[in-house]
Formats: C-alpha cells, structure tokens, sequence
C-alpha cells in the first residue's frame, strides 16, 4: 500500500472520523487532536490497515481506543497531581442541557459505548469487539447510560421541533 492511497483515504474518512471523535469528547479541538492522531497511527501502520476488510471499521478502532487511552491517562494525570475536592453544587436548575452536556457525563468508557452503537449503528458485537469486552456489557452499559441521558435530558419533546 502507498503513501497515496493513505492520502485518499485519509481525505474520504476524515470528517467522517472527526465527527466520531468529537461525539465522544465534545470539544472541537481536542476531537481535531484526536483525528490527527488517529490517522498518524493509521499512517505509520498503513500496509496493514490497507489490507483489512474494512480501513474505515480500523481506523474507527484506533480512534476508539486512542480516545480511551487517551482519558485514562488524562485522568490518571489528574489524580496524581490535584487534591480531591467536595463536588460544589452551584448548577442553576434553569440551566438547558443538551445532548453534549449530557454524553460529557458519561464515563469515557459508557460514552464510546453510546456514540459507537446508536450514532455509528454499529452492532452490540462489532461494539463489543471495538471496545475488547462481552456482548453483555455493551447491552447493559448503554441501558445504564440511555437511562441516565433520559433522567438529564428530561421530557424529549422539550428538544424536539413543533411544527
């Protein structure tokens, strides 16, 4: 596989990629950090990914995990070097939350769950797969999450259009 078919590649998937990447960290330039560094790993390892079934379905597991990896060693980061402070409940009960606000709670973990099986559509197996855990864990994480967006969103037909 050539550098040029990387280049094509990497032009026909990237905003593909940079959406995913931005549902599952809800910042535009950290999902833009995300992208690149998936498709510089995608890069490096190009011969193989070139020769899977599936480049997209690769690179969608690289920038999983990337983004996994990625939490983990930020949070890791934090623990070590911040004292643990008591949660301050300063939220206004008039604040409007949206669906972004609502996945940012979410354990990384549950929010790649929830961003990869209904915004992808990807499969309960292919989602186990992606995330290297059981089709029940996927099942039970994203009912746990779902619900949980339920209870923070509240009524749907608050975000929904009248017509």
């Amino acid at each position: 596989m050539s550098a040029r078919s990387f280049e094509e590649f990497a032009r026909a998937n990237q905003r593909r990629l940079y959406r995913t990447a931005y549902l599952l960290c809800g910042d535009a330039e950290t999902a833009r950090d995300l992208t690149q560094t998936t498709l510089a790993k995608l890069f490096q390892h190009w011969r193989r990914v070139g020769a899977a079934d599936s480049p997209h379905a690769y690179a969608r597991t690289v920038l999983t995990r990337t983004y996994l990896a990625e939490r983990r060693r930020r949070i890791r980061d934090l623990l070590a070097h911040t004292p643990v402070a008591p949660p301050t409940a300063d939220i206004s009960p008039d604040l409007t939350v949206t669906l972004l606000s609502a996945l940012a709670e979410l354990p990384p973990r549950a929010r790649a769950m929830v961003v990869l099986r209904y915004w992808e559509d990807l499969s309960v197996e292919t989602v186990a797969s992606l995330m290297r855990c059981s089709e029940s864990t996927v099942k039970s994480q994203c009912s746990r999450s779902l619900a949980r967006l339920r209870e923070q969103l509240g009524d749907a037909r608050t975000y929904t259009v009248q017509a």
